[in-house]
């Protein structure tokens, strides 16, 4: 039986692969600080392969045995969680990363970053493809997150270039799906929350920045090819379609019948402009695009939210 490790697997992303992981017959160590992770998106793995280590990865962390991989998902990822921890962003993603990839060279294990598409910053290319080097302001509010991740991408390279490590990094473009927190106000889940509630749902500029939205199950099933895949350099995860904030706004609002209605605030400082992934590389090495659509991923995520009935 292979075994893996998986950092931030409270988290929404993290406690998705680590469940992925345990069906396709692996055991899986979880180690999270939940800072912004929860027990409660891993609850149900108690009575499996799954063992949970309270722990913060910046520290040393030593698990004993068989490792196979080691894959690196602890982070704050919402733009609400980043500007709240600043410092414990940039630490996990410089000094956790550096421990992960110690863990994974001490063990022999292959290695697996999850990266962003922050990386790319406010692009000037678009679609944006692997090759670009982004647009990145490494002193706003924004640059802790975006920056923490440039730098986890160059340590592993060097881990990968200096060491031999068999490593992968993955480029994160929008995802959503069940046990995002919403209150951590990424689109989809403040949306979601508010049309839930009957409250005005905020759109922030006048609506027409894009986003490129891949269900949770479509970025699993792409994480799991990459994981098996012989491709060391970065590859995008996301979905080509693009919407703009005010047409995901209306589209939330027909699908959840509210009534809500959309007011409009000022646009954040560096809140990229347009987002869409240039996915050639993943079809290429992976045969991997997203196959669901984003009307049915965004009803089963709300379907998740909604209260039960009387």
């Amino acid at each position: 039986m292979r075994r893996a490790i998986v950092t931030g697997a409270a988290g929404f992303i993290g406690s998705h692969l680590a469940e992925t992981l345990l069906d396709r017959d692996y055991t899986v160590v979880g180690i999270d600080n939940l800072l912004t992770g929860a027990t409660e998106n891993i609850s149900h793995l108690v009575n499996r392969d799954f063992t949970f280590i309270k722990h913060d990865v910046t520290n040393y962390m030593y698990v004993d045995g068989q490792v196979d991989f080691v894959l690196h998902w602890a982070s704050p990822a919402s733009p609400i969680d980043y500007l709240e921890l600043p410092i414990p962003t940039l630490k996990v993603g410089a000094l956790g990363t550096h421990k992960a990839l110690g863990l994974a060279k001490a063990r022999g294990a292959r290695f697996l970053l999850a990266s962003t598409s922050e990386v790319y910053g406010d692009p000037l290319v678009h679609p944006q493809h692997e090759e670009y080097w982004g647009n990145v302001n490494p002193v706003g509010p924004r640059g802790v997150y975006d920056e923490a991740k440039r730098f986890a991408e160059a340590m592993t390279m060097a881990y990968h270039r200096y060491h031999g490590l068999d490593t992968r990094i993955v480029r994160i473009f929008n995802t959503y799906g069940p046990r995002m927190r919403l209150t951590d106000g990424r689109a989809i889940p403040t949306f979601i929350r508010q049309a839930l509630r009957g409250e005005p749902l905020t759109v922030y500029g006048d609506g027409s920045q894009t986003r490129s939205f891949t269900y949770v199950s479509d970025l699993i099933d792409g994480i799991w090819k990459l994981m098996n895949a012989p491709v060391n350099d970065p590859v995008n995860l996301g979905n080509p379609r693009e919407l703009t904030l005010l047409e995901l706004a209306k589209q939330i609002l027909s699908i959840s019948g509210s009534k809500s209605e959309i007011v409009y605030r000022p646009l954040p400082v560096d809140d990229p402009k347009v987002r869409q992934p240039d996915i050639g590389r993943a079809r290429r090495l992976l045969k991997w695009e997203p196959t669901l659509a984003v009307e049915e991923g965004l009803r089963r995520t709300l379907e998740w939210y909604r209260p039960p009935g009387p």
